[in-house]
């Protein structure tokens, strides 16, 4: 099949295994470029850098994961484990996780969280993440980098995957910012899932912001008095629509300026939005015929958050896409690929043992 025409991805575990790997691959290739300010002569680096890593194999350094991935990897594994969501469980293991390997890139706040965890013997699970920053919680994007496996999970029950996203967020991230980034992340996921690909079909990217809009529009109600607006991530969506009116410019400055690309939830997780979307099509800025290349590239070429927003892009673009992009070079030259293929697939029969045949969607 020739690269470039969107295969026909029938076998939905193929979706599960590129929504991880998607993570992964953005969040591995992200990390470096962390906190940069993307100039056109740093964007040619980086897409030099990319041209290796997807060319031909040749052995160098491995490129590691950070605490994205080390956190989606431990909400997969509490699913798996427990055919389901066990909040103490998933908790444990984000405590486990951490102190058994510290050095992946956590936030200066959430060894806090862990300690109060472990000091307190999860008793009360939500209340350390709720006395961060004088008892309004965080409102960065740390829920919603890891929130690939509860859509996966439980992508046909809507509602289930809804409760299960706000409580595992809560664990560490309380503030309704940092919860609805979390759940509107977890929604486009469940959204390229459910989309059917035919082979050069292409993606209505307005009706698809206009669905993910219609659900996050029952679901969020910011206090006012909090906020200057009430319905922030409706406002972000509307401007990623604006910005997809205008294809031809990629590097518009209100990509950065309106959208994002901060730890904060709401200028990062509509930003990866934007960068799967967008990279859908054919981008003269960025020369291949790999989307999924495309979405997480362009990701790390806006700076910033580098990493978390090129996982969430990665996310998204696999789910849609399915492994059907990730060749072998690539694969190596990220750290437990393998491991994380198993780790989908595991998912994937477990999911199916919960949502057998009928389909749940939406309801």
């Amino acid at each position: 099949m020739k690269i470039g025409r969107i295969p026909i991805v029938m076998d939905l575990q193929k979706r599960f295994r590129g929504c991880l790997l998607g993570g992964l691959t953005g969040d591995c290739l992200g990390a470096p470029f962390e906190g940069d300010t993307m100039t056109p002569g740093s964007r040619l680096v980086l897409h030099n850098y990319m041209d290796k890593l997807y060319g031909e194999y040749t052995s160098g350094p491995v490129k590691n994961y950070t605490d994205d991935t080390a956190m989606t990897k431990a909400v997969a594994n509490s699913l798996i484990e427990n055919e389901g969501f066990d909040a103490k469980d998933m908790a444990k293991k984000f405590v486990n996780e951490f102190y058994s390997d510290p050095g992946r890139g956590y936030g200066e706040a959430i060894p806090r969280v862990f300690d109060k965890l472990r000091k307190q013997r999860y008793s009360n699970l939500y209340d350390p993440a709720q006395q961060q920053f004088g008892g309004s919680g965080s409102y960065g994007n740390g829920g919603a980098m890891r929130i690939a496996p509860i859509a996966l999970f439980y992508h046909k029950n809507f509602k289930k995957m809804i409760e299960v996203a706000t409580n595992s967020t809560k664990l560490t991230h309380a503030n309704i910012i940092g919860v609805n980034g979390a759940l509107l992340q977890c929604i486009a996921i469940q959204q390229c899932l459910l989309l059917k690909n035919e082979p050069q079909e292409r993606l209505n990217e307005l009706k698809f912001i206009q669905d993910i809009a219609t659900k996050m529009e029952t679901l969020e109600n910011v206090d006012s008095d909090i906020h200057d607006f009430k319905r922030p991530y409706q406002d972000q969506l509307l401007e990623l629509q604006n910005l997809l009116e205008n294809p031809d410019i990629a590097y518009d400055e209100n990509v950065i300026n309106k959208l994002g690309n901060r730890i904060v939830a709401l200028y990062s997780v509509p930003t990866a939005i934007y960068c799967f979307l967008r990279a859908t099509q054919p981008m003269k800025e960025i020369k291949t015929d790999n989307p999924v290349r495309r979405a997480i590239q362009y990701a790390i070429s806006l700076g910033g958050d580098t990493d978390t927003i090129a996982c969430m892009a990665g996310s998204l673009a696999g789910a849609y896409y399915g492994d059907y992009y990730f060749n072998e070079s690539i694969r190596k030259h990220c750290e437990s690929s393998e491991d994380i293929v198993k780790t989908a697939d595991k998912l994937f029969h477990i999911m199916q043992t919960q949502y057998p045949a009928k389909d749940e969607t939406d309801k």
